[in-house]
This record gives C-alpha cells, structure tokens and sequence, in this order.
C-alpha cells in the first residue's frame, strides 16, 4: 500500500491539525490558509484549487 505524499491528520484534542509531507512534519494548521500554505512550501503552488477538488 502507498501512503500519500501529503497527509492532513485528524484535529488534535488541542485544536488544529497536523500535517506531514513525505512523512515529514510540516507544521500545524489551525485554518485552511496555512494547508494551503504547506503546500505551497512542498511545491504546489495552487494548493487553494486542491483544497476545493472533491476528488
């Protein structure tokens, strides 16, 4: 099984949520604002268009 490249985890207990790239942890997000903005760090600049791909 493949694990995906980029994973945004399940909410803390604490609030926000983890999110790792390649198995690496990036940061937190606490909004849809900075996922977009891991994404662009991991190179994909228009992580704002992925966030509304349902698929």
């Amino acid at each position: 099984m493949r694990k995906a490249p980029i994973v945004v985890h399940p909410p803390l207990g604490s609030g926000g949520r983890r999110v790792t790239v390649r198995g690496e942890i990036v940061g937190l997000a606490l909004c849809d604002r900075d996922v977009v903005e891991f994404l662009r760090r991991a190179g994909l600049p228009d992580g704002e268009r992925l966030l509304d791909d349902p698929a």
